[in-house]
């Protein structure tokens, strides 16, 4: 039976934005979806049939919850525990709206509406904020409301040309995915074990590693996603020169090569401000291995993507596109962006990216709710 002849799961979707996370979710319907950012929801409206409710999570009631969930996702605002920020933790205003979704599960519970799944993403960096206090407060509450919890770390460059790691607190209660006897290497780095050998002790009697099927080998690069050059602007060779004029010399000199081949190479660069004899200096570096940077969401255009082009001999450089950015998000071009490159580039960069759920779908989750999962012994070992 393929997935679209199967009855659909349910799925309600937090911090939806623009409903990166349930193009992924094969074989479930969302519900429900929730986000408190007007802009972003305007594009869920744009490309989803189910609607959004706009608002803060700490105003939501278990009333306006309809039916029963299989699902609840939640990719909660990553600021406070990114490695990038202050790392305020999720006692913060922003990251802290996690715990407005836990209250929503709670009331849940208390109607005998949980759902039997629940998946948590984030960035990495939650599992050492608040020096690993905020990763156990997760597990803990997730094990003192009877869910089996385990943490997967996955990393879009294994799908797609963008490196950009993201962890997956996975829970289930009532029904089981493929589970490993063990750490899988590709899914359980050593980030994700001292994370679990910090836990408490219910959190750690409730820990499971969840399997995952090893992705196929990525066939994209960067390249590949590109809009032809002849479509897009190019900066002036002024604007290259004072932008070429930060390279760090270890990625001057890769640029140089690249340069002195003549042959066509594409590298992805970011600003970034680096200490150099005690002094801070914005540095542009730049990678010639065909995967882009991490997307973020554009803050004072510091953080937004460039895209070096060397052919002929010749260097050229420009910003990355919105539509360029929605292709590393594993985005169909039918996707209806924000009409401004800042607000699509914004958007993207707030996502979690499409073909890293639809491996967690249909890998892990929907195995559980289907009553498919495999046994311990014949899960994925890890990789050698």
């Amino acid at each position: 039976m393929s997935i679209r002849d199967r009855p659909a799961l349910v799925a309600y979707e937090f911090f939806a934005g623009g409903g990166l996370a349930g193009l992924g979710l094969e074989g479930f319907r969302t519900l429900f979806a929730n986000d408190m950012d007007a802009a972003k929801a305007a594009s869920w409206r744009a490309n989803h049939e189910a609607a959004i409710a706009v608002g803060d999570v700490w105003d939501l009631t278990a009333a306006d919850l309809p039916g029963q969930a299989d699902l609840a996702w939640a990719s909660s605002p990553c600021q406070d525990v990114s490695l990038a920020g202050a790392r305020a933790g999720l006692d913060a205003r922003r990251s802290g709206a996690l715990w407005g979704f836990w209250r929503l599960i709670e009331a849940l519970e208390t109607g005998g509406r949980a759902p039997p799944v629940i998946v948590i993403e984030n960035v990495v960096g939650l599992l050492t904020s608040g020096a690993g206090r905020d990763f156990g407060a997760i597990c803990e509450a997730l094990a003192g409301a009877g869910y089996r919890v385990g943490a997967l770390e996955m990393d879009t460059a294994h799908w797609l040309p963008q490196s950009r790691p993201r962890l997956f607190v996975v829970a289930m209660r009532g029904v089981s995915g493929p589970v490993a006897a063990g750490p899988v290497a590709l899914f359980h780095p050593a980030r994700v074990i001292t994370a679990q050998q910090r836990l408490s002790g219910r959190a750690k009697a409730a820990w499971v590693w969840w399997s995952l099927p090893a992705p196929p080998r990525r066939n994209l690069d960067l390249a590949a996603l590109l809009e032809p050059d002849d479509a897009v602007g190019w900066f002036t060779d002024a604007q290259t020169g004072a932008l070429l004029a930060l390279t760090a010399p270890l990625h001057r000199d890769r640029l140089e090569a690249a340069r002195a081949s003549g042959e066509r190479r594409v590298a992805a660069a970011f600003r970034r401000v680096r200490i150099e004899a005690g002094q801070k200096v914005q540095r542009l570096e730049l990678r010639f291995d065909g995967l882009a940077g991490c997307l973020r969401t554009p803050s004072g255009g510091s953080s937004r993507q460039y895209v070096i082009v060397c052919v002929g001999g010749k260097v050229r450089a420009r910003r990355l596109t919105g539509r360029e950015a929605a292709r590393l998000m594993g985005v169909p071009d039918t996707y209806i962006l924000p009409r401004g490159e800042t607000a699509a580039l914004k958007l993207m960069g707030d996502a979690v990216a499409v073909p890293v759920v639809q491996a967690l779908a249909e890998g892990l989750l929907r195995p559980a709710l289907e009553g498919r999962a495999v046994s311990p012994g014949s899960a994925c070992p890890a990789p050698t």
